[in-house]
């Protein structure tokens, strides 16, 4: 019986110390698989370093030299689905937009400049060609009319430039139907007082150093009894109805809340709002106002406002399943598909409501009763925490807000969805055929039934609008304002250190789309990487500014704002 003699050197240590059988170096397709794709990697570089992983690149010509590069543009998403580092960029700015507004303590001016001499010579100018061309028309002279009409356009593009802002008279005015509402309150609702509105938008001092502002969440109706999951109690009795209603036409309703709460406290309220769903679905309003409110004010303004809706009715479907409008072309619009009578339009419809001296509106909103109010002193933590509440969510979907974890809660969510469906959410909406009415605009590409609105989508739940609300005199600038306002200080803070960032390129260039397909185009992670090189540069650059205007460089790399 032979022995066998081992070497030590043979011997994998490891292996022995371990026991772990000796690896061979062979890989299956599962630990292939497992590794990271070079673009997953390049994405995961980019997010770590504040770069936009789902650029829209754009091809930049040197008009100097001929000279073409491509350059990723970010693509400015929302959501952080799409794209996290830009997701956070807009949360920020949305931030600052909030904090900088909220607590002003001087009153924004917005003051309109004078008209300049030049910009009345050129109105004066556009004024007699309105009127000649008023007297061509009347006398026929086509070929003079389009004449004028070309040299006015073409002074509309001048004063443009000038620096005239709102719209012109049109040529041709466009002949529109007057038709006239009752104004009448309703006589289930209280009656606000109703005073002027000061030219006033900061808030009052109290005890001669404070000056407080609120912090406001408004609510819908109550649709039936909830679980404390937010689905109802008795799917069969809760209103799905007026929930979807409700949602599509919260805005108006939040819009004139706004009315009234000014007309109420007699100053012109200004806000920072945002919408969001409640667990149960529903949409609710919170804002930041500038100055401070009395409680009993907010809620009897909430008690007594409503928002009607004067449209056609549609409660009932008129159509669907296999039988469904058609378009005509003889017609020039949807036929019932049976008697080939043409469907009324949507200015038909409305001269049929306003004819009818009985005639109801086809929906009206209301608040909840339910209205959460704070006071809030500016520069306090507190401030701050309601700042970051207020902008929790804006990086989210609405489904992902309420993310639905249990089946009663999917179907939940599914029933609201079906209804939002069948819910028209504008006079453009080509839902309008299911009750046979045609739609504002109606053409042949119509789908009875079937709009692509945000209203109707399950990522918004039928909250069709935008997330986030602010009034015109918040702080005169929007996020392109404030994306501005980050970039000019980074600029400023290089300049002290001797680094020079011009705005705008030294040589002539011009920008345009790529060709899809375009094969000079370079694929996705060199543009991540190239950009990723860029956001390192930059962040050295940044900090060594900082160290020499504060002696501490930031820890947080999204706080760069020139690298937004």
């Amino acid at each position: 019986m032979s022995s066998h003699v081992i070497s030590p050197n043979t011997v994998d240590t490891e292996s022995v110390h371990t026991g772990q059988p000796e690896s061979d170096g062979y890989e299956t397709r599962a630990d292939r698989l497992r590794k990271p794709k070079a673009l997953d990697v390049a994405r995961a570089v980019a997010e770590q370093h504040g770069v936009c992983v789902r650029p829209v690149v754009r091809e930049r010509v040197d008009l100097d030299t001929g000279r073409i590069d491509y350059v990723p543009v970010p693509c400015g998403s929302t959501l952080t689905s799409t794209c996290p580092p830009c997701a956070e960029k807009n949360r920020r700015l949305r931030m600052a937009q909030c904090r900088e507004g909220w607590h002003l303590d001087t009153e924004p001016d917005f003051t309109p400049d004078p008209p300049t001499a030049e910009q009345r010579e050129v109105l004066e100018v556009r004024a007699d060609l309105a009127a000649e061309y008023t007297e061509l028309r009347d006398a026929g002279d086509v070929v003079g009319a389009e004449s004028v009409r070309d040299t006015v356009a073409e002074l509309d593009q001048v004063l443009r430039q000038l620096g005239v802002r709102g719209t012109l008279p049109p040529l041709d005015p466009p002949i529109r139907p007057v038709r006239k509402r009752s104004t009448r309150r309703r006589q289930d609702v209280p009656n606000l007082p109703r005073r002027p509105v000061a030219k006033r938008t900061v808030g009052r001092v109290f005890a001669g150093r404070y000056r407080p502002s609120t912090f406001v969440t408004l609510t819908l109706d109550s649709y039936g009894k909830v679980h404390p999951d937010g689905t109802p109690v008795d799917p069969d009795t809760y209103d799905y109805r007026r929930a979807a209603r409700d949602a599509v036409h919260f805005a108006r309703l939040v819009d004139r809340f706004v009315q009234n709460l000014r007309r109420v406290v007699g100053w012109d309220v200004q806000y920072f709002a945002t919408v969001e769903p409640q667990r149960r679905l529903a949409p609710h309003w919170h804002a930041a106002i500038r100055g401070a409110i009395p409680r009993a004010d907010l809620r009897a303004v909430a008690a007594a406002t409503y928002h009607q809706v004067w449209w056609p009715h549609h409660d009932e479907p008129v159509y669907g399943g296999d039988r469904l409008p058609v378009w005509d072309d003889r017609a020039k619009g949807f036929v019932d598909p049976t008697t080939r009578v043409g469907l009324p339009t949507w200015d038909e419809a409305l001269d049929a409501i306003g004819a009818d001296p009985d005639a109801t509106p086809a929906h009206t909103v209301f608040l909840g009763p339910q209205v959460h109010a704070k006071g809030v002193l500016g520069g306090t933590e507190e401030a701050g925490r309601h700042i970051g509440y207020l902008t929790k969510y804006l990086t989210k979907s609405i489904d992902q807000v309420v993310e639905p974890v249990t089946d009663r809660q999917r179907r939940h969510a599914d029933r609201l969805l079906a209804e939002l469906k069948v819910t028209p959410c504008s006079p453009r909406c080509p839902v309008w055929l299911l009750y046979g009415v045609q739609p504002k605009g109606a053409r042949r590409s119509m789908e009875p039934g079937v709009c692509r609105g945000k209203a109707h989508r399950a990522t918004t739940l039928g909250i069709p609008g935008r997330r986030v609300l602010v009034s015109r005199k918040w702080s005169g600038k929007s996020v392109a304002d404030h994306r501005h306002d980050r970039k000019a200080f980074v600029l400023a803070m290089l300049r002290e250190i001797g680094i020079t960032k011009p705005d705008t390129p030294s040589a002539r260039v011009s920008w345009a789309p790529v060709r899809p397909g375009d094969p000079a185009v370079p694929p996705r992670d060199l543009l991540l990487l190239k950009a990723v090189a860029e956001r390192v540069r930059w962040r050295r650059e940044y900090d060594a500014a900082l160290l020499a205007a504060h002696g501490q460089p930031p820890t947080d790399s999204s706080a760069i704002p020139h690298a937004a």
